[in-house]
């Protein structure tokens, strides 16, 4: 790879290395914005490390936030955004979780406690220069994922470098190293010993930004990773041992299909700028078996769990394109009719035949729940119904009559109804 002579870099950064390197500093951009440009693409969040300890940035610059102080992250604020910068530091122990770090450490020796070697380059946003001493730029050329250094010692260092890898490995359509592949595999049994929270985002970033998602579920099964964490990960129904995932990611390949709980899927390939296609919870509705239990293991938030708990129990669609029939249908799935929408979309390649039918519904503003119905409780009460289940059941059984024939939702004929109805 051509490094290029110079890298537009964003002035506010800019600015915290002029700062830096004037006080006697340090200061080079590293990590994924620098891997991200020489991939071609866009992207304004870069990163500094600096020889600067986090108390000299924090005496350094005004306004700052101690985000990882004692890892040596400080954000820095300039134009009321914050960037990174970070101290050089080597790590002293690690338990496959965390890392005890010490400052004080050179450029070198902090690229080389970085996990890949396309994440271990760094450019001098002043002077123009480059350091790239694990010949990431080469792994970019050859589109490959290959551990810094020894991929075993990476690996045992922090086991979420193997989820980050298949992660990077989708996004970027690049194929495993071998041995870094191998070792992986080799480490898969740490992974227990990660937070859930850490998987979560990890899992939830790889449905967001994989260029494929079969070949990220494909990655997750064949790692062993999904053995731990996600078990409830379908396989793809041609099985593999990873060799033809990774064959496939070098060559841009998307082949197969992937088994669901309610029959097989066709490829996913969905636009990585479909944020509603995209959504994490609805793909690991689509993607698992058992989805409420993924994301409760991954200590998914409440309402992320509710979401996929309506997903998986109300029925998937309507039995016909009938108003009638798709007003049944909401009504019965409720909040979960646009992710059920967006499933069957997924399942189909196509957005549902019911689709406008539900939009139409919407815009006419027929009734789907209670709150709809042009009678309350206190109208019921006042009408002489007891309060009660009975009372319940009776604005259930007014719901009922006004979802098949909404011109029904008017405040006399409702009591009329339920006059003759008690």
């Amino acid at each position: 790879m051509n490094l290029p002579g110079r890298l537009q870099i964003p002035s506010d950064v800019l600015r915290i290395a002029e700062s830096l390197e004037g006080a006697g500093f340090e200061a080079w951009c590293v990590g994924g914005a620098i891997r991200d440009t020489l991939l071609g693409e866009l992207n304004t969040d870069y990163d500094i490390a600096t020889s600067a300890r986090p108390e000299e940035i924090q005496q350094l610059f005004r306004n700052t936030v101690p985000v990882g102080a004692r890892f040596g992250t400080i954000a820095v604020r300039v134009h009321r955004r914050f960037h990174e910068v970070t101290t050089f530091r080597r790590d002293v122990a690690t338990d496959g979780r965390h890392a005890v770090v010490e400052f004080g450490a050179s450029l070198e020796e902090d690229l080389a406690r970085r996990d890949f070697t396309v994440n271990a380059i760094a450019y001098h946003p002043l002077r123009h220069e480059w350091r790239d001493p694990w010949h990431g730029t080469t792994d970019l050329d050859a589109r490959l994922i290959r551990a810094v250094g020894d991929p075993a010692q990476r690996f045992q260092e922090d086991y979420l470098r193997i989820l980050r890898g298949l992660r990077f490995s989708a996004r970027f359509r690049f194929a495993i190293e071998p041995a870094t592949w191998a070792a992986m595999q080799a480490a898969a049994d740490g992974l227990p010993r990660l937070s859930a929270e850490r998987v979560r985002d990890e899992w939830f970033k790889g449905l967001r930004s994989a260029y494929s998602i079969r070949h990220l579920t494909e990655l997750w099964l064949t790692s062993g990773s999904a053995r731990v964490w996600i078990p409830e990960l379908l396989a793809s129904p041609e099985g593999s041992d990873g060799s033809a995932a990774m064959q496939d990611q070098a060559a841009g390949r998307h082949v197969g299909g992937l088994t669901s709980r309610r029959g097989v899927l066709p490829v996913l390939e969905v636009d990585r700028g479909d944020d509603d296609l995209r959504d994490p919870v609805l793909l690991t509705a689509l993607l698992c078996i058992d989805p409420v239990s993924v994301l409760v293991r991954l200590k998914a938030s409440n309402a992320e769990i509710a979401r996929a708990t309506g997903m998986v129990t109300g029925p998937e669609e309507p039995d016909s394109v009938a108003a009638m029939d798709v007003r049944r249908w909401m009504a019965a799935v409720d909040e979960a009719a646009d992710d059920q929408a967006r499933l069957w979309h997924l399942r189909h390649g196509a957005p549902p035949p019911w689709a406008a039918v539900m939009r139409g519904i919407r815009e006419r503003g027929e009734p789907l729940t209670r709150k709809q119905l042009a009678v309350s409780g206190e109208d019921l009460r006042e009408a002489g119904v007891a309060p009660g289940p009975a009372m319940g059941l009776l604005l259930d059984r007014l719901l009922a009559l006004v979802v098949d024939d909404p011109e029904l939702n008017t405040r006399d004929t409702l009591l009329e109804r339920a006059r003759s109805l008690v």
